[in-house]
């Protein structure tokens, strides 16, 4: 069971998200709270596996309240704002996740099962826009270890598709999607899907 804290000062948001949550067979929402002091504190009380948090909080940020939490339990932040600033300072601060608001209910599932796992999930507008600046980049570095399936999963998820998402468009099961990301982990040593689209980005196998 993977247990949810929830911080977000509005509290149909909360509400909302933990309807969406509590849904799921496998996980619990164990706290929701309003500010950034309070989502810290519980945090730190309660230690579920992950933590939904908003950017704008009183008390502390969001991206504060990612700072100090990063290494206790995962971070995913939720915001309605996905400026690129944000973006930036939330994975440097050791963010598992990023995510719009308006993502829909399978992305924050997901999201919170990828952070669980020690994956890293952001919302597939925001992927595409901030890795976009790797495309500047043409280092060919390891792209010959991949197969041509992986190639296609990986440029899949370079352009922000979730595990479901690649599969409906490959014509693939869930499971065979899962077993090329595993490979390509272990082939580049990457630790994410967030690694993974950087690299594709970077070596030219997504340009656009």
């Amino acid at each position: 069971m993977i247990s949810v804290l929830i911080a977000d000062d509005q509290e149909m948001v909360r509400a909302g998200f933990r309807i969406i949550l509590e849904k799921q067979p496998d996980i619990t929402v164990v706290a929701d709270v309003g500010d950034g002091v309070q989502a810290v504190t519980r945090a730190r009380e309660l230690r579920p596996d992950v933590c939904l948090v908003d950017v704008r909080m009183p008390g502390l940020d969001g991206l504060e309240v990612t700072r100090q939490l990063a290494g206790q339990t995962k971070v995913v932040v939720v915001t309605t704002f996905d400026l690129d600033e944000y973006v930036h300072t939330a994975l440097q601060n050791g963010a598992s996740g990023f995510l719009t608001k308006d993502a829909g209910p399978a992305l924050l599932v997901e999201a919170v099962r990828a952070a669980a796992q020690g994956n890293a999930l952001i919302s597939p507008q925001v992927t595409v826009r901030m890795l976009a600046h790797f495309a500047r980049s043409t280092d060919k570095t390891d792209v010959g270890l991949l197969t041509g399936r992986e190639k296609d999963v990986v440029r899949e998820v370079a352009r922000g598709l979730t595990n479901q998402e690649i599969a409906a468009a490959l014509y693939l099961s869930l499971s065979t999607v899962k077993t090329h990301l595993t490979s390509v982990h272990g082939k580049l040593g990457l630790r994410n899907r967030v690694e993974i689209a950087a690299w594709a980005w970077r070596t030219g196998l997504v340009t656009r």
